[in-house]
């Protein structure tokens, strides 16, 4: 059976490999028909970086898509701090797939800079079986600082990174804006790596 091409897939495959060389990712699909086709986390150093597909147009553009932007136009990362476990969490994936699914239920054309309140721990605890407990309620984007802005055949894709913060943080943010609170939290973490355990749980949660 001949494959239908899908040269976004490959230019986001071609990136990927660019930036872990040799570097096999655990990869979680997702049924046909929802936010996205599949989510992928590389081994980084002292994270996972989770990539999502399927929010820019993995397929050939049909003829009335914007050339300029494929699909959306963006995809979603997020970097979660990296312990002894041997396999990238599976929490992350559901998470990363819960945010796409409000891109396109709420038509949200997300940007650098943008929040996404959602007023419970970010992990999905207690819900997720794997999903640590934390005070970190909201996710900021940015641009993912290694991956940044990709030009594919199907028009330009910008990796819009999930950064998790907790509900003051994300007052301050509201307060005097986003940019000054990133630079804080990125002067000893540039790459704005999410750790659950940097905001622990309120007492009592587990």
């Amino acid at each position: 059976m001949t494959q239908c091409p899908a040269p976004g897939q490959d230019a986001i495959d071609a990136a990927l490999a660019a930036l872990y060389p040799g570097r096999q990712p655990r990869r979680v699909g997702f049924p046909p028909g929802g936010a996205l086709a599949c989510c992928v986390a590389y081994p980084a150093a002292g994270h996972w970086h989770y990539i999502s597909y399927g929010l820019s147009e993995l397929h050939e553009a049909g003829p009335e898509e914007d050339p300029e932007f494929s699909g959306w136009g963006f995809e979603l990362t997020l970097r979660v701090r990296r312990g002894d476990e041997a396999e990238a969490p599976g929490w992350p994936f559901e998470i990363v797939h819960h945010l796409a699914r409000q891109v396109n239920t709420r038509l949200l054309l997300l940007e650098p800079g943008h929040r996404l309140d959602l007023r419970r721990p970010i992990t999905g605890h207690p819900t997720l079986p794997d999903a640590p407990p934390t005070g970190l309620t909201a996710f900021t984007l940015v641009a993912d600082p290694e991956l940044g802005e990709l030009a594919t055949p199907n028009g330009k894709v910008l990796f819009l990174q999930a950064v998790g913060v907790t509900a003051a943080e994300q007052a301050r943010m509201r307060a005097g804006g986003t940019a000054a609170v990133l630079a804080e939290l990125a002067g000893d973490n540039p790459l704005l790596v999410t750790d659950p355990a940097r905001a622990p749980g309120p007492p009592g949660v587990a």
